[in-house]
């Protein structure tokens, strides 16, 4: 819908792109990736907004400044239309932004590095067993990335003795086999000193390596 000195002509729909976004942030939900930021889609949907503005101001200006809404029911009816379109639109780009953000989060938790931003994560781990890098991430969200990754380390630099970012779900074995898909050098377990090089497999306790696994390094047998 169009509005133009109050007269109604359809030309489009106002909403659409904003439903699109939607769309995509319930497709994210079911990714085990963060896709790319929809920058072209959400610069549609500001300025559709700044033009249902410029709209209400038209239909305000020619009223005059003693406008009131029960002189002339049909400009309400369309300054209402608009102020809802407006808000509408401005919810589904809060909600994208929310979404996409506690996915940001959820990757810090996990253990994914904020060094590895945009490099290549090794081809031979499986989607399921480590956050992936998704390519076309806006600017400000690896600020945020980085920023809120600073704010966990500082918390977990008070808690030297818990690990804060491993699973909240119990293992099922205290040891695991796992596979090491890239280098990782030599880490220090309840057991002794292990030097992980790539495709050595171990038998290890699952404390000891469920990091690793996390940042894609090692891979758990099944």
């Amino acid at each position: 819908m169009h509005f133009s000195s109050y007269n109604l002509s359809i030309t489009t729909m106002y909403g659409d792109l904003a439903a699109k976004l939607i769309q995509d942030s319930k497709r994210t939900q079911s990714l085990d990736v963060l896709p790319a930021y929809q920058a072209d889609l959400v610069n549609s949907i500001i300025r559709e907004i700044r033009d249902l503005q410029r709209d209400v101001k038209i239909l305000l200006d020619q009223q005059g400044p003693n406008f009131r809404a029960s002189q002339d029911r049909r400009v309400s009816c369309a300054i209402f239309v608009l102020q809802i379109c407006m808000r509408r639109n401005k919810r589904c780009l809060l909600a994208y932004h929310k979404l996409r953000a506690r996915r940001l989060e959820t990757l810090v938790w996990s253990g994914f590095e904020t060094a590895s931003i945009g490099t290549e994560v090794d081809s031979g781990v499986a989607l399921s067993d480590r956050p992936s890098v998704a390519s076309g991430w806006h600017p400000d969200e690896e600020e945020y990335f980085r920023g809120y990754g600073d704010v966990l380390a500082e918390l977990k630099g008070e808690w030297t003795d818990i690990d804060l970012t491993g699973s909240m779900d119990p293992p099922t074995d205290l040891f695991i086999d796992v596979r090491v898909l890239k280098d990782a050098g030599e880490i220090q377990t309840e057991y002794g000193l292990i030097t992980l090089t790539k495709n050595s497999q171990f038998y290890v306790r699952q404390g000891d390596v469920e990091r690793l696994i996390q940042q894609g390094y090692i891979q758990k047998l099944r």
